[in-house]
């Protein structure tokens, strides 16, 4: 295996993780305060359905993404109408690796919203805040940690998504190949050698994120 080919693979797994994480964001954070913030029926069973992606098999995830996504699924139809695809494409992979990381980060969000103290909030509602402006300048910046850290958790799980990947994404050197998806095509082939030197770099890349994020846990601690 090549230089070449270990940047293009390893730079194409972070480009997907970090788009992952991106696209996973917004509903993480929304869901993560309305889940902690509000008790409403159903919300047990909303939690067990967020929680769905990472107890499933990620075969099952990624059959129902290509079922949804492809050309004749209903989402997918509409796409393809518009002339846009997404199955096989780069974006389907970000998709996939979104998905099956969408429970990490909500939780790491319900759990720091939750903590927030309920006070700071009723403090600046009384003072003429709204439930905006409250979330904004109160609420997000107190619980920023929890959610930077479900960030850094979801995106080193991107980092190791495979089985949703392979079927929405499949295996298509440098368009969908990550590290994940080429050890298991090396393996494939007979290539352990390559294999070995890809499951080294998805070692060093999520170990690397893990410490990043734990380091930074500790030292806000501390302060």
């Amino acid at each position: 295996m090549s230089p070449a080919e270990l940047i293009e693979i390893s730079g194409l797994t972070l480009r997907i993780a970090a788009l992952a994480t991106l696209l996973a964001l917004l509903p993480a954070v929304a869901l993560g305060y309305l889940l902690a913030r509000y008790r409403f029926p159903g919300r047990s069973l909303a939690q067990a359905i967020v929680a769905l992606p990472m107890v499933l098999p990620p075969v099952a995830v990624g059959l129902g993404l290509l079922i949804l996504l492809g050309p004749e699924g209903p989402l997918g139809g509409l796409l393809e109408a518009s002339g846009v695809r997404i199955v096989f494409t780069e974006w389907a992979a970000a998709l996939a690796a979104a998905t099956v990381g969408f429970p990490l980060f909500v939780r790491a969000c319900e759990q720091s919203f939750a903590s927030v103290d309920r006070r700071y909030a009723d403090l600046a509602r009384t003072l003429g805040r709204s439930r905006v402006q409250v979330f904004f300048r109160v609420s997000l910046p107190l619980a920023r940690r929890g959610i930077l850290y479900g960030a850094l958790l979801s995106f080193t799980r991107g980092l190791g998504e495979f089985g949703a990947t392979a079927l929405v994404a499949g295996i298509i050197p440098g368009r969908t190949e990550t590290l994940s998806l080429g050890i298991w095509s090396r393996v494939q082939w007979g290539d352990d050698a390559g294999a070995l030197v890809l499951c080294g770099i998805s070692f060093m890349l999520a170990l690397a994120s893990m410490w990043a994020a734990e380091s930074w846990l500790n030292r806000k601690r501390k302060t």
